[in-house]
């Protein structure tokens, strides 16, 4: 007979997860201070950083999720309990990880966490690296296309703050985190619940401004702030490996169906994949460094974008932190999910990705767990979720370009476009 899970064995649930990530912070534990960047830089770029981590002891973290196995293993099937299970897998593997840092084992904790590029997706086919290559082709088309100058970084970070400082206060109101300006962080712009840091040193376009708080501000301090107000589910506040995929998928996804967006942001995302390939084949920091360069961006910001690929692993190659492949392999996720949303008619679902910091895997638990009344409606949600006639015009009319027979037809076209004469300016 069956065992029933019931609402006992998922707030006990609650109290070990939350006993057990605590002390697993990933990208703090991974941080490099400001002095390496200043001494690379000092030593003209050429050589090797120097880098040392802090020890960590897995062992109470492993010990808590082994009794979440105990516990949960019995409920055959459930989905609740499976996903009280899978996260208790990721808490395991994230302490794991910490405590490999800076050795060749820290590659297969990230893998588990992360994806490799060359990993294959949910379809079972195509693979981030793929599809890198395919949106670096895809915009290699419009090489000679005159998009206009490009728009000038020549916003301030302080410019920056006072749009995000309008932005939150209107959306969060009362609750709302403060936003400053801070000089030294790892990223342009870093949110939680509480507080939004944007990096002094740091410039700005217009569209990056507004893509800032599409994604920092309406998604990661929204889910942040939604998930801090399940009292039943206290896990659904905090950011963890598992939900680092859907989540940053999510905000990139706000971005582009916002407007936000552009070919060059696109790039960047992209590039990120084949350095972590890079790594992963033996590129080394330098190597990785390089390859940076030759984007046309300085040295300060071809350092960062290495930092990333590099934090934890192993700086002569062959062992990176592969969580930068999530941002490409999160939006076709995201996108695909919302358009079986649509396509299914259940905008039920739709706000479940709100409610807090989670998995697109974990929608039929939350469902589960909304049903019992311990799952709360989401408080915050984007405008493009909130008024929803844009995003699903979009969805249904790139389902019916999906399901259309084009080949003909752009055979077709493409004879046209031939037989044209290239028309001066």
């Amino acid at each position: 007979m069956k065992t029933q899970l019931t609402q006992a064995h998922i707030a006990s649930a609650m109290v070990l997860l939350e006993e057990a990530e605590r002390p697993v912070r990933i990208l703090s534990h991974l941080g490099w201070p400001a002095s390496i960047r200043e001494q690379f830089l000092a030593d003209g770029c050429k050589k090797m950083p120097q880098v040392s981590y802090p020890e960590f002891d897995a062992g109470q973290v492993c010990a808590i999720t082994n009794k979440l196995v105990q516990q949960f293993s019995p409920f055959e099937k459930d989905p609740v309990a499976d996903w009280i299970l899978r996260l208790a897998k990721d808490v395991e593997s994230g302490a794991l990880m910490l405590a490999a840092t800076g050795t060749p084992e820290f590659l297969q904790h990230s893998r588990t966490l992360y994806g490799l590029p060359k990993d294959a997706l949910p379809d079972e086919n195509t693979t981030c690296l793929g599809l890198a290559n395919q949106f670096i082709n895809a915009s290699a088309t419009f090489a000679n296309f005159d998009l206009g100058a490009p728009a000038p970084a020549c916003n301030l970070a302080e410019t920056v703050a006072e749009e995000m400082r309008r932005a939150v206060n209107k959306m969060f109101g009362d609750i709302a985190p403060t936003v400053e300006v801070v000089e030294e962080l790892s990223a342009n712009a870093l949110a939680g619940p509480n507080r939004i840091r944007i990096r002094k040193a740091a410039h700005f376009t217009d569209l990056d401004v507004k893509s800032l708080i599409e994604h920092e501000a309406y998604i990661h301090v929204g889910t942040s702030l939604n998930g801090l107000a399940q009292p039943h589910l206290p896990v659904l506040a905090y950011s963890h490996p598992a939900s680092t995929c859907t989540q940053e998928g999510l905000a990139v996804f706000a971005e582009f169906i916002s407007g936000n967006w552009e070919l060059d942001r696109l790039r960047r995302l992209a590039d990120r994949v084949f350095a972590v390939q890079m790594a992963v084949d033996g590129a080394d920091f330098l190597d990785v460094f390089g390859f940076f360069k030759q984007r046309g961006i300085s040295n300060e910001q071809a350092f960062e974008n290495s930092r990333r690929v590099f934090r934890g692993g192993v700086l002569t190659g062959g062992a990176p932190f592969t969580k930068d492949i999530v941002y490409l392999d999160g939006l076709l996720r995201v996108h695909s999910f919302l358009r079986s949303i649509v396509i299914s008619g259940r905008a039920d679902l739709l706000q479940l990705l709100f409610c807090g910091k989670l998995d697109i895997e974990d929608i039929p638990a939350l469902a589960v767990l909304t049903e019992m009344g311990l799952c709360k409606a989401p408080q915050f949600l984007p405008p493009w979720a909130k008024d929803m006639r844009y995003l699903v015009s979009h969805l249904v009319y790139t389902t019916f370009l999906n399901n259309a027979y084009q080949s003909k037809l752009n055979e077709h076209y493409n004879q046209i476009i031939n037989t044209s004469p290239i028309v001066a300016d």
